[in-house]
């Protein structure tokens, strides 16, 4: 597996398993002198790490950063920032059950085919715990972009959406709610039904809304390094991830040309952006917004049919501690993926300049 890191001029290489002794990465390419907020990274962490609220796995992690590498007396010295999150509340035995049977719709048979071997606990390498390490890049990567906004909200859980249009919420309010949804009628109808999910050992999924605002112009590049591209290349490399659209989306695909264009304004905004901040592959300097499906987590505690290592039908039913929708926790791993695209392509943009 060499396939582990992220990102052209910044670049993020992670390394762990979600039942080993730690988690952790290394950033390459980050600019010198940057004053760290180390609050502020744990603070993200904090929005992601398990065990936050009733809603999702109960999984006790402190995941408390400690920084290797990089950093001198508070500043980035231009050096390769190294990193560490010890694993502290592993429970290998709850998977004791799978050594040789494949959960559905789990890596489980792809990794044993692909590889010869897996580790079962928890998933190993597959294991959204792997997340946690992009949450401290992507902190990182939110202070080097601080005039950029980025701000990410659960829009739906199953058939309940937020129908209210993101300009007129209050993000704010994102955090107020532990399903993190900026509208507190739609919160509550989401907070209840993932309870009764839970209820029943089930799962459900959903989706998150993301908005990057004061973004300028100019950022992506043609053909294969399309802004939009390497935004949802990055947003489907999150587990669970189903889908990704900006802009209008799929709904752009029921319109005429006469209703989807985008008429300028004679400094250079546009009067309606349904191209989602994005033409070319390009910023535009509109507000960059899109949206990311997450598919109900594959852990469901009933009894299904499967297969094991020998091709033989079994039952299997899903034990340990898991997260009855992963939406909310999602929310801090998709904007700190957007932090480090929009940082990346900033940095290139630098390389041009005379």
């Amino acid at each position: 597996m060499s396939f582990n890191s992220f990102g052209n001029l910044l670049k993020v290489t992670t390394y762990g398993e979600s039942h080993g002794t730690a988690i952790g990465g290394v950033i390459d390419g980050f600019p010198a002198g940057l004053e760290v907020d180390f609050e502020a990274i744990q603070e993200e962490l904090n929005r992601r790490k398990p065990g936050q609220s009733k809603i999702v796995t109960q999984r006790k992690e402190p995941d408390t950063v400690e920084f290797l590498s990089g950093i001198f007396e508070g500043k980035t010295t231009g050096t390769s920032i190294g990193f560490v999150i010890k694993n502290t509340n592993q429970k290998s035995k709850d998977y004791n059950h799978n050594t040789n049977v494949y959960r559905p719709s789990h890596a489980d048979y792809t990794y044993d085919q692909k590889y010869g071997l897996r580790d079962y606990r928890g998933g190993g390498r597959s294991s959204a715990r792997e997340t946690a390490n992009w949450v401290v890049a992507g902190a990182l990567a939110k202070q080097l972009v601080s005039n950029i906004k980025i701000n990410a909200f659960t829009s739906s859980v199953g058939e309940i959406f937020m129908e209210k249009p993101y300009q007129d919420v209050d993000f704010a309010k994102t955090e107020s709610n532990i399903v993190r949804c900026p509208d507190e009628a739609s919160a509550e109808k989401m907070i209840t039904k993932i309870k009764e999910i839970r209820k029943a050992g089930d799962t459900i999924g959903g989706t998150i809304t993301c908005v990057a605002q004061n973004v300028p112009v100019g950022l992506g590049e043609p053909i294969f390094h399309k802004l939009h591209a390497q935004l949802g290349g990055a947003m489907l490399s999150i587990n669970a991830v189903k889908g990704f659209e900006f802009g209008s989306g799929f709904c752009g695909a029921k319109m005429k040309g006469s209703e989807h264009n985008d008429i300028f304004n004679a400094d250079g905004s546009t009067k309606s952006n349904l191209s989602g901040g994005i033409q070319g592959g390009i910023s535009n300097g509109m507000d960059i917004y899109f949206r990311v499906a997450f598919k109900p987590v594959a852990t469901i505690m009933s009894s299904q049919q499967t297969i094991n290592s020998e091709n033989e039908v079994t039952e299997i039913t899903g034990k340990g501690r898991h997260d009855p929708c992963v939406v909310p926790r999602a929310v801090p791993i998709v904007e700190a993926l957007t932090a480090l695209v929009l940082a990346d392509f900033l940095l290139l943009n630098r390389t041009r300049t005379v």
